[in-house]
């Protein structure tokens, strides 16, 4: 049954409150269809950085954006094609890896909603990418996950929205990594050189 426009919007789960920080219902607004823009503007392509930058500790894959080291230093003399080769790579990554926990089945509730939630997420990514953003900010409370759009798939039975945001995050790091190292790393021929390379590394030469 429709609402009327200026009717306040019901909690998705009376008597709780979905987040911590949710202030409660707000007046209904309908948004358009999802805000998901598979060109993506050119007047303005933002940064994936979300403030949590591993790389600064040695890692060759932050763990936060999911960039690769150079492409965090390098991002702001990037031309706008190749922010565009990146942020591709970062949602095929995410649409992979989510994919195997979730299949997003109405984008449009899903962008909805995690508006009405005032969660931040990233628009230059397909709606599996908005997934993480979610279920990090639900933490281990249960949801109900076809109120966001969302089927989710035997793999996510029986764990919490944090536990498959931590496998998420796993498992896009792991397969991060994979990529990093067979397409940027230096090869390694002996174990002679390992050991070089490794005291290098340690300063002892």
């Amino acid at each position: 049954m429709a609402r009327h426009p200026g009717t306040a919007r019901p909690a998705l789960f009376p008597g709780i409150r979905l987040f911590s920080l949710f202030p409660g219902p707000r007046p209904f607004t309908r948004f358009p269809a999802y805000r998901y823009n598979p060109g993506m503007a050119k007047s303005r392509i933002g940064t994936p950085c979300i403030g949590v930058c591993s790389t600064v500790f040695g890692d060759s894959v932050c763990r936060g954006c999911r960039r690769f080291s150079h492409e965090v230093v390098d991002w702001n003399a990037y031309t706008d094609e190749q922010k565009r080769i990146v942020w591709r790579r970062l949602d095929e990554l995410l649409a992979l890896v989510v994919g195997n926990y979730f299949q997003v089945t109405h984008a449009a509730r899903l962008a909805e909603q995690l508006d009405y939630q005032n969660l931040r997420y990233q628009t230059q990514l397909s709606p599996p990418g908005w997934v993480p953003d979610l279920l990090k900010a639900a933490g281990r409370q249960r949801l109900d996950y076809h109120q966001f759009g969302l089927n989710p798939l035997p793999a996510a039975a029986g764990l919490t929205p944090r536990e498959l945001y931590d496998r998420i995050s796993a498992e896009c790091y792991a397969l991060g990594r994979a990529h990093y190292d067979r397409s940027f790393a230096r090869p390694v021929g002996t174990t002679g050189e390992l050991i070089l390379r490794a005291a290098q590394e340690k300063g002892l030469i």
